[in-house]
């Protein structure tokens, strides 16, 4: 065998694994394995291998910051009061609490990330629908789910993915929302629309009007204090075209300490649950993505993508944004990132190209449980609240939700421009 069919059927395994994970093995485990076989077996050297883990230093940055941000307000109680409060509000409409959550799902996902929606706002949500009586949850829980890859690009902040696209060459605030305010707001508003009609018979339910709100401590209160003050860092951050690693990871670290010494608690109460594996997972899959760029095809696709935007700017951006967007539902949209974001850079395309690749990146997901990471640390917290939802049960909502949202938010990046 070729070294180069040997990388492809080394990295192709790995991805495989990362999305089925077989014998049940965390995501991390495969990643890593692949990597550390390509390096073995000296289709890689270690000098490439670490080069390429040393490309996602902002990323686990970013990462390990808004894991803190997300734990100790998890951990204080700030995501249960905020769903208490949306259940609270919905004064005994399944149709206003399902809009209520929406909209908390959006405000966590716009300023902490996708990734934290998933872990920690589902089971928040859960706890909230148990305690309103409600007798089939799943329309409250998928909302956890679509929202975090619908949302995912209002800021930068929101996905990790937009971090690994862009690389250093990531936009400034005060460029990246006339790009994508118009295509995030269609995107929220038809995965909401689509989303609320593929769900409207199990919202015919009765929802308590008496629901109980737990107390937000003092030290939830700095949790909450310590998100804003984090968004608004990251805000200046990207306004001031500085990479968002750093200050996530700073704003994070702060946060945590404050809240820690404000309740005379240890690190280890918020660092036990923690996904920490989301880090050696995101190093493996650069360590993949690299060994992929030496086997030639990113550059034969980068090629194929500049003969066709030359071309067709407009068909380009089109193929790129749907392309990367059912894609990402066969190879997870972190590697798809990894490989689109090598790809639009070696490719040297017009800057609406990019616009769509993240576009597609972002919403696609929303097709299936393997989308996304986000996507797969819901089925995660999911499990640990007792409910269980299928691969074909979410990918029938996933045919009504996401192709209509990816094609309109396509269809508004062009009208923004």
């Amino acid at each position: 065998m070729s070294p180069n069919l040997a990388i492809w059927a080394v990295t192709g395994t790995a991805t495989a694994g990362v999305i089925l994970r077989p014998f049940g093995w965390p995501e991390w485990i495969w990643a890593v394995a692949g990597a550390a076989i390509l390096v073995a077996a000296r289709l890689i050297a270690p000098a490439d291998a670490l080069a390429g883990i040393a490309r996602g230093l902002d990323v686990y940055l970013f990462l390990i910051g808004m894991m803190l941000l997300s734990e100790v307000a998890r951990v204080e109680g700030l995501f249960d009061w905020l769903a208490a409060q949306a259940a609270r509000r919905a004064k005994g409409s399944a149709a206003r609490l399902f809009l209520l959550v929406y909209v908390v799902g959006t405000i966590v996902t716009v300023f902490l990330s996708n990734d934290a929606t998933a872990v920690v706002l589902t089971p928040a949500v859960a706890a909230a629908v148990r305690a309103a009586k409600v007798k089939n949850p799943l329309p409250y829980l998928l909302i956890c789910a679509f929202i975090a890859n619908a949302a995912s690009f209002v800021l930068p902040i929101s996905n990790p993915a937009n971090l690994v696209i862009y690389g250093r060459s990531i936009p400034s605030l005060l460029e990246w929302l006339p790009r994508y305010i118009l295509p995030s707001l269609v995107s929220v508003i038809a995965t909401y629309a689509m989303l609320f009609w593929s769900q409207r018979q199990a919202l015919v339910q009765e929802v308590a009007i008496d629901v109980p709100v737990p107390t937000l401590s003092a030290a939830g209160v700095l949790a909450a204090a310590g998100i804003v003050v984090t968004a608004f860092v990251l805000i200046g951050a990207s306004a001031f075209d500085l990479q968002l690693g750093l200050p996530t990871a700073l704003a994070g670290l702060a946060t945590t300490m404050i809240v820690l010494i404000k309740e005379k608690k240890g690190p280890w109460s918020v660092a036990k649950d923690i996904s920490w594996g989301v880090l050696p997972l995101v190093a493996g899959l650069f360590v993949l993505v690299g060994a992929l760029e030496r086997t030639g095809v990113i550059a034969t696709v980068a090629s194929l993508l500049r003969e066709m935007a030359h071309q067709s700017p407009t068909s380009a951006a089109w193929v790129a944004g749907i392309v990367t967007g059912f894609g990402s539902n066969l190879a997870n949209n972190l590697p798809m990132g990894l490989v689109a974001g090598t790809v639009v850079a070696a490719a040297h395309v017009p800057d609406h190209v990019v616009q769509a690749v993240l576009i597609g990146v972002d919403i696609g997901p929303n097709l299936s449980v393997t989308g996304s990471l986000a996507t797969i640390l819901w089925l995660t917290a999911l499990r640990r609240e007792g409910y269980m939802v299928g691969t074909i049960a979410f990918l029938r909502v996933g045919l009504v939700v996401m192709p209509p949202a990816l094609l309109l938010a396509l269809a508004a990046a062009f009208v923004a421009g």
